[in-house]
């Protein structure tokens, strides 16, 4: 029995030295692996770091300055559609969302009424040119009436010239020198009468063109005032865009100047980027300008430049401003309005609509010519030139 026993202890021993190296195996293993973790974090710290510093040192030497907004939107000079006229609606021919070309009839009101005065007006223009006409050939006669009583009064001279010539007596007779000296002063009167006749003809007609008589012209005047009239019965498009908020209606009595619809001019649009206040000191006039939209995605990028900084922010000009005075005063990051303009030809191959959010950056070091897009320069960046303003004279 004992050395059985004995064999017994040996074998428990054997296994807890067995079990002892397998147990430092694995501390010395989990070590190691606690040991790599670390400097794994370590390293990967450390590159961050690294790579924060260096993004760092990139965006303040390096990266070209920009300010950029996401509280931009597409806005545009809308053209209301308005009569000149008053009038009764006869037909309209668009409707909303319809595309208009400038100059294309939009609405017609019917034409009666200034048909007849238009017919009035020319019957009235001719009567004048007729009165004209005839005054000129009144004229005209009063002028040789003239002629003929210079020639009676020449003839009654000659007549009395003669006979008194005669000097032997009893060849002519006191009565009859009286009688053609009586025939004289009749011609010169008559004369005298028609001279002054053809002077009231001639204060009416002149010896200018009958197109330039006063009574023509003001009969001209009013044939073309009710010819424009009649032209103004077809209301057409000022400019070429959309047609939006429609209310003509056939059957409507209008007044000059009433609404019909509005014309959101699709290819001069422009965008008002809401910059914070801490970012408008930099933005000038004739920066270049990138923008995004919604509609097309970031793949799609437009170009426009800054035409101009607001004169105040928005809620300077709202209907209730802020009134900070009263002690209930909480700070506000305001801002400011910048006008963009865009590329025109780039709206004719990706049209945008008025409202589109966009995301506006400016780039700050470089500037654009209005008259060549493409012609942008970098510019040096100066720190001491403050951008408020709308030139670069360097003068508010």
């Amino acid at each position: 029995m004992t050395p059985r026993k004995e064999n017994m202890t040996s074998l428990d021993g054997t296994l807890s030295r067995g079990l002892g190296a397998g147990t430092s195996a694995l501390r010395e293993a989990g070590g190691a692996r606690r040991w790599l973790r670390a400097q794994l974090l370590k390293g990967f710290f450390s590159t961050a770091v690294a790579a924060g510093i260096g993004f760092a040192l990139y965006e303040w030497l390096a990266a070209p300055p920009i300010v950029s907004t996401d509280d931009a939107y597409v806005g545009a000079v809308f053209a209301q559609v308005t009569p000149q006229i008053d009038g009764t609606i006869g037909s309209v021919r668009v409707h909303d969302t319809q595309y208009v070309h400038k100059g294309d009839v939009l609405v017609i009101l019917d034409p009666k009424d200034a048909e007849l005065d238009f017919d009035a007006a020319r019957a009235a223009y001719e009567g004048a040119y007729r009165r004209v006409e005839q005054e000129v050939a009144e004229t005209r006669a009063a002028e040789t009436n003239v002629l003929a009583k210079q020639s009676l009064v020449t003839l009654a001279e000659q007549q009395l010239r003669r006979r008194t010539s005669i000097r032997q007596p009893g060849v002519v007779s006191a009565e009859e020198i009286s009688n053609l000296q009586s025939s004289l002063d009749a011609a010169k009167y008559a004369l005298a009468v028609a001279e002054q006749q053809l002077a009231a003809k001639r204060a009416v007609i002149r010896q200018e063109a009958a197109e330039s008589n006063p009574d023509i012209l003001g009969a001209e005047v009013n044939l073309r005032r009710s010819r424009l009239r009649l032209e103004r019965t077809f209301i057409r498009a000022p400019v070429d865009g959309i047609v939006a908020q429609s209310r003509a209606q056939i059957g409507q009595k209008i007044a000059p100047g009433s609404e019909l619809m509005t014309i959101v001019p699709t290819r001069e649009m422009f965008v008002d980027a809401n910059f914070k206040e801490s970012q408008i000191t930099e933005i000038r006039a004739g920066q270049l300008v990138t923008l995004k939209s919604d509609s097309y995605g970031s793949s799609r990028i437009f170009h426009g430049h800054v035409q101009g900084v607001g004169g105040g922010t928005g809620a300077t000009f709202a209907v209730i401003p802020p009134q900070n005075a009263t002690g209930n005063w909480i700070k506000v990051v305001q801002r400011l309005p910048v006008r963009i303009a865009l590329d025109q030809d780039e709206l004719l191959k990706t049209p945008l609509r008025a409202g589109i959010s966009m995301t506006a950056e400016v780039h700050l070091d470089r500037y654009v010519d209005p008259a060549s897009p493409s012609g942008n320069k970098p510019v040096s960046r100066h720190r001491s030139e403050v951008a408020l303003r709308t030139d670069t004279s360097g003068r508010y």
